[in-house]
């Protein structure tokens, strides 16, 4: 099955190359962890939160609030992308219908993991930014992302990481920052998840923060950088691309940091897990509230082989669709808190999303089937409408 390829070769790497721990690893300079109930400071902070850091999550709200009144918004509308590799081609075609229903909103927060970190500079601008989100999903770039052979011998990953940091330095520029800066300025967020895999943390990154340290005199190419590795960090599934070391302090020889894709931590970012139980009202409460599932979510009957490869790959299916869920449930209940509507889109069942496949024309298929469902005005459904596992018979899972 289509989906599951992704996880059956890295699990034929890890299982066939078991013995060979020493080889493509990342030299690092040995750290004191610090104590228990902290972070250490990083002149990055201000550019970034714990997603668990509640004082430090209030202090970006009440920022994004005295913006909202300066600019007197009411009521916040919001989108979320999820993670899920080349599946992100259906989440761009969302998008692109949309735009073609004429009911897209010009969202005030839009947010991104992994492949959905890509796709939300773009849906943040809005239409006009259309054509350059259909290429970053169907040109060369991005399906020679998996190309050539693997790395995992003078890398920490299956493949190498330039060419995705190739494919993200194509469409993320002086101009795309500037841009992001001028809605920032609107009292408009952008938001990006990683993993900082020392602190186990979920870190996000208010992107429109760094857009606009863009626009001062000396520092564009810094921040087209530091916006660029971001982008790269959040979207480096780990074992397929190789993590991304960041300079927490500025300084050579100074603390690294290893971050990795969002998704290890988090599928998508709706309200922070510190915000969890925040209630705003005002300026702040929200109102309409839409996720892109770039993968399927719906449980599939099927009976599993009894070998290795397929039980690793059904659990990690399985599981993947769980935490997707239990998040959809969590942010239902967000919403329903604070009256807001909560929609979601995700791949149907029938289009045999696979992650990986990042040749042109399934991508191609994949952004043309959410293009027609978002033009349709069928990519959207309440999260009450998920259903259970299908009880009728289906063939064993490979």
């Amino acid at each position: 099955m289509g989906r599951f390829r992704f996880v059956a070769r890295l699990s034929a790497a890890v299982l066939a190359l078991g013995g060979l721990a020493a080889c493509g690893t990342i030299s690092r300079v040995p750290l004191d962890a610090p104590p228990a109930d902290t972070r250490p400071k990083s002149p990055l902070d201000v550019f970034r939160f714990s997603a668990t850091d509640e004082p430090a999550g209030e202090a970006f709200l009440e920022r994004w609030r005295a913006e909202r009144l300066a600019h007197g918004r009411e009521g916040v509308t919001g989108l979320a992308i999820s993670a899920g590799g080349a599946n992100g081609a259906y989440g761009a075609g969302v998008l692109i219908g949309w735009t073609e229903a004429g009911d897209r909103p010009a969202f005030d927060v839009v947010t991104g993991v992994s492949t959905g970190a890509l796709i939300a500079p773009f849906a943040f601008l809005g239409p006009d930014w259309d054509d350059e989100l259909r290429a970053a999903y169907t040109d060369e770039d991005a399906a020679r992302l998996t190309d050539g052979r693997w790395a995992i011998f003078v890398r920490p990953a299956l493949f190498g990481g330039q060419s995705l940091r190739d494919l993200i330095g194509k469409y993320v520029d002086a101009r795309l920052l500037a841009a992001i800066a001028r809605e920032h300025q609107t009292g408009r967020r952008l938001l990006v998840a990683t993993t900082d895999l020392d602190a186990q943390e979920t870190i996000v990154w208010d992107m429109g923060a760094i857009a606009l340290a863009g626009q001062t005199p000396g520092y564009e190419e810094t921040a087209v950088t530091l916006f660029q590795t971001v982008l790269v960090a959040s979207a480096s599934i780990p074992g397929v691309f190789p993590p991304v070391m960041v300079d927490a302090d500025g300084a050579e020889g100074g603390r690294m940091e290893m971050h990795v894709d969002g998704g290890v931590t988090t599928p998508f970012v709706l309200a922070p897990a510190a915000m969890s139980f925040w209630e705003p009202d005002g300026v702040m409460r929200p109102e309409d509230l839409f996720v892109i599932v770039n993968g399927e979510l719906e449980p599939s009957y099927g009976v599993t082989r009894g070998a290795t490869l397929p039980i690793l790959m059904r659990s990690f299916d399985t599981m993947s669709k769980a935490d997707l869920r239990a998040h959809l449930a969590a942010s239902q209940a967000f919403a329903q808190r604070n009256g807001a509507s909560l929609r979601y889109a995700a791949i149907p069942p029938a289009l045999g999303a696979d992650s990986l496949a990042f040749d042109r024309e399934s991508m191609e298929r994949l952004l043309e089937a959410g293009r027609a469902a978002g033009a349709e005005g069928r990519a959207f459904e309440p999260v009450a409408q998920l259903r259970g596992p299908r009880s009728a018979r289906s063939p064993p899972v490979d």
